[in-house]
């Protein structure tokens, strides 16, 4: 993959975090705080426990921190999986933010 097939491919994903927190503060009582600077996106829960999701360019990685721990994601043509065999993104995603809210929240790879 190229620096710019990985620059749009991370802004995808980013782009499709932040709507899906727009999805879920309108259908749930979720009420996430999706705060983004650069390439990072801050998802702050009403128990203020956090997740943060980054861009890390010199690796071609997105790489998540949440309380179950610190992540790392590589593209592989289809989805961003956990580069030590740990599941998809967006599935990994939705278990931990449920966790962390109290919620069951799903978070999609699709854009509106």
């Amino acid at each position: 993959m190229t620096d710019l097939e990985y620059l749009d491919r991370a802004e995808q994903l980013l782009l499709a975090v932040e709507q899906s927190c727009d999805r879920l503060n309108d259908e749930t009582d979720a009420d996430i705080d999706a705060q983004r600077v650069g390439g990072m996106v801050t998802l702050v829960f009403a128990n203020r426990t956090q997740i943060v999701i980054n861009q890390q360019k010199p690796l071609h990685e997105i790489w998540m921190a949440a309380k179950a721990g610190g992540f790392h994601y590589k593209f592989d043509g289809q989805h961003w999986q956990d580069t030590k065999g740990g599941g998809e993104f967006f599935e990994n995603l939705s278990r931990f933010a449920s966790a962390q809210s109290g919620l069951t929240l799903a978070f999609t790879a699709k854009m509106v």
